[in-house]
């Protein structure tokens, strides 16, 4: 990660669900600095949710936990291949309004949990934020296999392993880009029963069509730095 990393965390009890979607749906939706990434044609909206544990500036003795949920789209700038967010709902008021601030991201306040059930492991999240339009979500995902490292060129190593995103809360013209650092995913095949999930009509999207591919991960510990202006460099690609 280029500069000085600002936070640590561990981001736990991870949800991905990927849909494909034709390349045209997403590229209309972005800055004009990105370009929608796609792979073997088809580009991805996904929908993670996670337990976002033990956040703190670097060094610091105090620390803050709460849950997340985002949906995400995969693309690409003269700065390299990253994420870019369409929304961050979180359930804690303070990380919310710094986030928006420090890393410029589309955070949203939200009553969220996460729990273990006899089903599986449960997500639900109900949007609470009046600047944003309301959206709910409730899932439970199932893990059914061991956890493997994916692949380098893999479709799970192109979903997952990205460790730059793209930002420009509120819509405006001035796009932000950032760093993170945490090692590999570890991932593990599951099933994912849906009984609500307004992610995509929020965010302007009609729902895809297909099954998602879904994974799990039991977590990864993570440095993040401060997002910066796009026109300023902050490193090679990964």
């Amino acid at each position: 990660m280029a500069g000085p990393s600002l936070l640590t965390m561990r981001w736990a009890d991870v949800l991905f669900a990927h849909w494909a979607v034709d390349p045209e749906t997403v590229d209309t939706t972005l800055p004009s600095d990105l370009s929608v990434d796609t792979y073997d044609g088809n580009a991805y909206l996904s929908v993670v949710g996670f337990d976002m544990q033990d956040i703190r500036p670097r060094g610091s003795p105090v620390a803050r936990s709460f849950p997340e949920l985002n949906l995400r789209t995969y693309v690409d700038s003269d700065a390299g291949p990253g994420i870019y967010f369409f929304n961050l709902d979180a359930d804690d008021a303070l990380s919310v309004a710094l986030a928006r601030r420090l890393f410029r991201l589309s955070y949203y306040r939200a009553e969220m949990s996460i729990e273990e059930t006899g089903d599986g492991i449960r997500y639900r999240s109900h949007r609470t934020d009046e600047t944003a339009p309301s959206a709910d979500f409730d899932a439970t995902c199932r893990p059914d296999g061991e956890p493997e490292t994916p692949e380098q060129g893999s479709l799970p190593w192109f979903l997952t392993e990205r460790y730059r995103f793209y930002a420009n809360v509120g819509g405006g013209d001035r796009l932000f880009v950032g760093e993170v650092e945490h090692p590999p995913w570890p991932l593990q095949s599951a099933t994912l029963t849906v009984e609500e999930n307004d992610l995509f009509v929020a965010n302007g999207f009609g729902t895809p069509a297909g099954e998602p591919l879904v994974q799990y991960s039991a977590g990864v510990d993570v440095t993040a730095g401060m997002a910066r202006p796009l026109s300023i460099p902050i490193g090679l690609p990964f």
